[in-house]
């Protein structure tokens, strides 16, 4: 990733889901770090560009872009159509042809059981968390500079299980593979890739559920090492140091951020 912090020509992250959750914390820290962002959202403008006014509130330069991670190919809002809206930005508002850093963030869960899970839900996973990071990847590759990071993220549950996981899981367990994979075919051009897995984070994500049920709240924390459940800026904050220049050299890694899950 590009060292220069400068207000000239500072790095420049692409994060997807960026309107909310860990996309927006993540947003935040590496706008904090010094990084201008180009930040997308599938139907929430409205909070993204309210994120854009936070990043550029601390002094950075960001771009909401419009996109569905699960639509890849041959519809409006397809990935050549989104990988197009990046060139422009960037020669627009960067004067640049080229990104520093790409953090795949954006997706659902979604909790059924394995007998449950109906063939629509496993194929929305399917889209979103493994066909969607492979191909929306590859298409902005080209637009990536050399010496480039990107970040895949994925869960704490590829490590230990809990029903009604299986699918969900499953996918996040197939970018963790595809992650080694990413990292070793782009090594040639000094890009490295690696893994997030954050534990039970308070968000909205899955309907609020570690965040609104007290229950499953307590239970998480009384499972944890650290003795609570997990906050977004416990998952940004892991992201935008993963991109800082001082760990260039941590390659094809999965890192968990759970606070010592199920030890």
């Amino acid at each position: 990733m590009t060292t220069t912090t400068s207000i000239q020509n500072p790095p420049i992250a692409i994060v997807t889901g960026g309107s909310r959750g860990l996309g927006k914390n993540t947003a935040l820290h590496l706008a904090r770090r010094g990084t201008d962002v180009i930040l997308t959202y599938r139907s929430q403008q409205a909070e993204a560009l309210a994120v854009v006014a936070e990043i550029e509130a601390l002094g950075r330069r960001a771009v909401a872009l419009q996109l569905d991670v699960g639509v890849s190919v041959d519809m409006a809002g397809s990935f050549d159509v989104f990988a197009a809206a990046v060139r422009s930005a960037l020669t627009r508002h960067w004067q640049r042809e080229s990104f520093d850093a790409l953090v795949n963030n954006a997706g659902a869960g979604e909790h059924a059981s394995l007998m449950e899970t109906t063939e629509a839900q496993f194929d929305s996973l399917v889209n979103m968390h493994l066909k969607g990071v492979f191909f929306l990847t590859q298409k902005l590759l080209p637009l990536m500079a050399d010496g480039g990071r990107i970040v895949n993220i994925s869960s704490g549950l590829t490590r230990f299980a809990l029903p009604g996981y299986t699918a969900y899981a499953s996918m996040k367990g197939a970018v963790e593979v595809m992650t080694r994979y990413m990292a070793k075919e782009l090594g040639p051009r000094g890009i490295a890739v690696n893994t997030v897995a954050p534990g039970a984070i308070e968000t909205d994500f899955g309907g609020g559920a570690v965040r609104d049920n007290a229950p499953l709240n307590a239970f998480v924390a009384s499972q944890t090492a650290l003795g609570r459940v997990g906050q977004p800026d416990d998952i940004g904050g892991v992201i935008s140091a993963l991109l800082s220049p001082d760990n260039g050299w941590v390659n094809a890694q999965r890192i968990e951020a759970s606070g010592g899950m199920f030890l």
